[in-house]
């Protein structure tokens, strides 16, 4: 008698496909975004209550068009799969619009109140929210159904995070370094020159090496038989328990407020490149971590290590907080001191990377498996509406949260006219706090649906022995109507 095999036996993705999928995970590290905020604040200058104005028109607009991508998304059906063709599709298109906002500085002085400034912003910022809408839905849809197998997800995933994580920091590192010896006067290269080159390389690398891996990477789960409507979409969500607990955390995660460390970094300690020398001694603890990721994953629960891996941070942000108090405000306060909140930093980017692998690796996972758990329960799936309304709930809250973080900046008396290391007394302590001890205590309330997670591996194996069955049903069912279409022909 042959001998069963179970869903977890067999490995669908090759070599090839793994090796694509490494430069592309890599590619998405491969950035500047870090220094977005500076880039802002130094060359582009926008008011910050113009700004506000600006992100609540903008989340408004995030608002409508995930109401109607994802439903989109879900109803294609093409011969190179469903997601796929708006992967390819926005590639291009996206790394163009990332370099024109590199090029704001050029086409625009640096007042404030620049009314075609503020429009040309808000444009680039709607049209990216819109491509970035249709690939992130198909992305993360595409991820879920390149294997049956969940544990041929897992082994990707944590291939690439060990791969991308050799040289993933490496353009952050070198922009702060150029960002410094320019504020130093150190080299003759402009501020907006520097950004634009950095950011120019970075998306055109990002967005070649997603066209390399979508090109020749496969969807292998096979997709509902007949196009599923809204109502249906709906209620995938309402009985998807891990979905719903993932959807209540991101939306109270939107309370998490920082001003920034990188604004720390630069107007309080006179350094953004100081972080080069802060991620060194963590850096082979991040591959060192995923080593022992199987053990953890047996050892503890995917409840447990889904709320570890994202309070730690908020713990050790809590914990520089405490060591940057000492000695008061002002000149004596060793939140001054670039020496020991080095130092401080330091550990507490130790710490994140020994459990880097948790905090990468888990989410994915559990996202995957909950878009495979809207299989399961309906039997079809519906990606891009169960994704549109967990991001729907997350930009309705803020819409009305998102422009308090202007608003904040405006409150601890941040002058945008102010030049390097220029800004009040009162302003830098308040930068300190923004970004230790204000995220270390709103970002726990994200944690509290994560403790109403039931992931057992009894219920968990259950689920992918159907899922095999149910989709090597729905293949033959789909091979025989095929077949039946071709003999008519």
């Amino acid at each position: 008698m042959a001998q069963k095999v179970r869903f977890h036996d067999r490995r669908y993705i090759g070599t090839k496909e793994t090796a694509a999928y490494c430069i592309f995970d890599s590619s998405k590290a491969v950035n500047i975004g870090a220094y977005s905020g500076r880039f802002n604040l130094d060359l582009v200058k926008i008011d910050f209550r113009w700004g506000a104005v600006a992100g609540l028109i903008g989340g408004i607009w995030d608002i409508i068009n995930d109401t109607f991508a994802g439903v989109l998304v879900d109803r294609t059906k093409t011969r190179w799969g469903k997601f796929k063709p708006y992967l390819l599709a926005f590639a291009v298109p996206g790394t163009i619009l990332g370099i024109l906002g590199w090029l704001m500085p050029y086409f625009f002085d640096r007042n404030p109140k620049n009314f075609k400034k503020l429009v040309y912003s808000t444009t680039l910022g709607m049209t990216g929210e819109l491509m970035g809408t249709f690939r992130g839905f198909a992305e993360t849809g595409f991820i879920s159904s390149i294997s049956p197998n969940p544990h041929d997800r897992v082994l990707l995933f944590t291939i690439a995070e060990v791969i991308s994580s050799l040289w993933e920091s490496f353009p952050s590192m070198f922009m702060g370094l150029l960002i410094d010896l320019i504020n130093h006067n150190k080299i003759g290269l402009s501020m907006q020159g520097a950004y634009l080159s950095m950011g120019t390389f970075c998306a055109v690398y990002g967005g070649a090496a997603a066209l390399f891996y979508f090109s020749v990477a496969r969807e292998r789960i096979a997709q509902s038989i007949e196009k599923p409507g809204i109502r249906d979409g709906i209620k995938t969500i309402l009985n998807n328990r891990p979905m719903l607990l993932m959807m209540l955390s991101d939306f109270m995660n939107i309370f998490k407020f920082d001003t920034g460390t990188q604004n720390y970094f630069a107007d309080v300690l006179g350094t953004v490149s100081i972080q080069n020398i802060i991620i060194l001694p963590g850096a082979p603890l991040s591959m060192l971590s995923y080593a022992y990721l199987p053990w953890a994953q047996k050892k503890f629960s995917t409840k447990s290590l889904w709320i570890f891996g994202d309070m730690q941070k908020d713990v050790a942000s809590l914990l520089v907080f405490l060591v940057g108090s000492i000695g008061g405000k002002g000149a004596k306060g060793l939140y001054r001191n670039v020496w020991v909140m080095g130092a401080a930093y330091m550990l507490k980017d130790i710490v994140y990377k020994s459990t880097l692998s948790v905090y990468k690796i888990i989410p994915k996972m559990i996202m995957t498996e909950a878009l495979d758990y809207c299989e399961w329960k309906n039997g079809y799936r519906t990606e891009g509406t169960t994704l549109a309304a967990k991001g729907l709930v997350q930009k309705i809250a803020g819409v009305m949260i998102g422009p308090l973080r202007n608003l904040i900046m405006i409150k601890i008396g941040y002058s945008l006219q102010a030049g390097f290391g220029q800004q009040s007394e009162r302003t830098k302590y308040l930068l300190f706090l923004g970004c230790t001890l204000l995220p270390s205590l709103t970002g726990l309330l994200s944690n509290v649906p994560k403790f109403f997670y039931e992931g057992s591996l009894e219920t968990r194996e259950r689920m992918y022995e159907e899922l095999a069955q149910m989709r090597a049903a729905k293949r033959k069912f789909i091979a025989e109507n095929e077949a039946g279409e071709t003999q008519d022909a």
